[in-house]
């Protein structure tokens, strides 16, 4: 089937090819195919594989932005944050943060409530409830652990949560390909196609089987992240100088730790006065994150050691009780921010807002994608939709993006479809809660595949509680081409405490029984897993070395 896809797009008759296919890329090719132009999505990677995956997984507003002055983006990523609320209730839920006020933190607590304030009347139509104080013996019988001195109260506001942002991308991805749009993952682009300073679409390599292959469109869209500029230097003419001046963000995952707090903490490291956040998130805590200027390699960004021990230091410090040390991480990630290059900016105070960069009259028919947020991805695939129509000389018809739900929450009330499912479903409490809050109202569509099996019935991954219809799902239903892309951005295993490497094996067992695979590509994909997943030092994966280095005991 990908043999004939790619040699269909030789020709087909694109209106537009979208470099890219993170949450800027996949929510573009949606926006896209939804208003009637035929779209070509190209990845040198899997759906989501890059920056998306690897974000302090919220949905906000950008508190933090009022202090730059950003009043605009913090009013659209507000507007943003309530339509992905009602669009996508099985991926994005409303999460309470609290804010410990000090004395002694450079943002006095006068300061932080003013920005609640504005906070509050910039999201003027939110259906989520506005921030409250508490006094100091309230915030610590909130949170017993905190550090009590120079403590004055605390302050509770609220924004969203993604658990898992990768779904996000897909859902927009299926929907863009169920309207029409061709997809192609592992499809690195190597040249842009031009003739006499006109666009004519983009050159090709198939990263899975090989060859080479080419694609035709009037317009072609560069929304590579932080690839932005790698892609663009594939064109034969100079373009207008470097657009991404990219920051790294490192996160760590632990398992909940003495002193644990019940809601988010949104605090000021000691050491830079930069906001963090420690987070409860699937069962663990995610803590995070740094701002790093970043120019290493973009297709491996890890943490390093220092990025770990600044998390480490500032929560200890925050929660003295926890006392977490290196051995406590379970896994960490990093990514690079696609943020536009502003050279004299502090990596904090560079803007979170995107650009279109049009590249006419140098290359005509083509433009880049600069910036950008998870929260605001919707609106800014409007923009570039609608930009694409004015360079194909169209009428652009109405978005529709910002009233029709994602394909997850395809239904009247996504409570009322939630209870009907688990009391039909059958299964354990934890599974059927699992499936809802990854599939959404797609579920019975997993459970359909196991139907006469019992083997798809069973969970393959114990902690999760993940079944063997996913991963047949993740293949027949989600394009996934390999099992990293199952584990990782599909079926959400690879992010639970053993980084997915509990049951790589047993998932490519299943895949083995039923898509077919061989012993080879079985055993091929359980090292390309393993391989991929060490740059997130996964603790599970250094016991597992451990293990097999000391061989059976005497």
């Amino acid at each position: 089937m990908r043999r004939d896809t790619l040699n269909n797009i030789e020709h087909a008759p694109f209106d537009a090819i979208i470099i890219g296919a993170g949450i800027n890329g996949a929510g573009s090719a949606r926006d896209a195919a939804l208003r009637g132009l035929r779209v070509l999505l190209l990845d040198q990677g899997d759906i989501a594989g890059g920056t998306t995956s690897w974000s302090t997984r919220l949905i906000h507003g950008g508190l933090r932005y009022l202090e730059h002055g950003e009043f605009g983006l913090v009013r659209e990523s507000l507007r943003e944050r309530e339509r992905l609320l009602r669009l996508a209730p099985h991926l994005v839920r409303p999460l309470p943060l609290l804010i410990p006020l000090y004395a002694d933190g450079v943002r006095a607590p006068r300061t932080i409530r003013a920005g609640l304030c504005a906070y509050d009347l910039l999201s003027f139509d939110k259906s989520l409830a506005p921030h409250r104080t508490l006094t100091r013996a309230a915030t610590l019988q909130r949170v017993p652990g905190l550090t009590a001195e120079n403590l004055r109260g605390g302050a509770v506001y609220y924004d969203a949560q993604v658990e898992y942002a990768e779904r996000l991308a897909l859902e927009n991805v299926l929907d863009a390909q169920a309207h029409g749009a061709t997809v192609l993952t592992y499809a690195r682009v190597t040249r842009i196609v031009a003739e006499q300073g006109v666009v004519r679409g983009i050159e090709l390599e198939d990263l899975r089987a090989g060859g080479t292959y080419r694609a035709t469109a009037p317009v072609v869209l560069n929304a590579a992240g932080p690839w932005v500029d790698q892609v663009a230097a594939g064109s034969s003419l100079p373009l207008q100088g470097q657009m991404i001046g990219g920051t790294k963000g490192s996160h760590i995952i632990v398992a909940p730790f003495r002193a644990a707090p019940s809601v988010a903490l949104y605090v000021e490291a000691q050491t830079d006065r930069r906001p963090f956040f420690i987070i409860p998130w699937q069962g663990l805590y995610l803590i995070g994150t740094t701002d790093l200027r970043y120019e290493g390699d973009l297709d491996v960004v890890t943490p390093d050691e220092a990025e770990i021990a600044y998390l480490l230091v500032e929560t200890n410090r925050v929660l003295p009780a926890a006392q977490l040390t290196r051995a406590d991480v379970l896994y960490s990630y990093a990514g690079v921010r696609p943020l536009a290059v502003q050279s004299t900016r502090a990596p904090a105070g560079i803007t979170r807002r995107h650009f279109i960069r049009d590249h006419a009259p140098q290359l005509a028919g083509f433009a880049s994608v600069v910036g950008g947020k998870l929260t605001t991805y919707r609106a800014l695939a409007e923009q570039a939709v609608t930009f694409i129509y004015q360079k194909l000389r169209r009428p652009a018809p109405a978005c529709v993006t910002a009233q029709r739900p994602l394909p997850g929450a395809l239904c009247a009330d996504f409570n009322t479809f939630s209870a009907g499912f688990k009391a039909e479903c059958a299964l354990p409490g934890q599974t059927s809660e699992r499936l809802l809050r990854i599939y959404g109202t797609r579920a019975p569509e997993v459970l359909r595949l196991a139907a006469t099996d019992a083997e798809l019935r069973t969970p393959f991954s114990p902690e999760s509680g993940a079944i063997g219809a996913e991963v047949v799902f993740a293949f027949r239903a989600e394009l996934a081409e390999t099992l990293t892309d199952c584990l990782l951005r599909r079926t959400m295993v690879g992010l639970n405490r053993a980084a997915g490497l509990d049951a790589v094996e047993t998932a490519a067992r299943l895949a083995q029984t039923h898509l077919g695979w061989d012993d080879v590509r079985a055993e091929r994909e359980i090292v390309a897993y393993r391989q991929y997943v060490k740059r997130f030092h996964p603790r599970a994966l250094a016991v597992s070395d451990e293990s097999r280095a000391s061989g059976p005991a005497n």
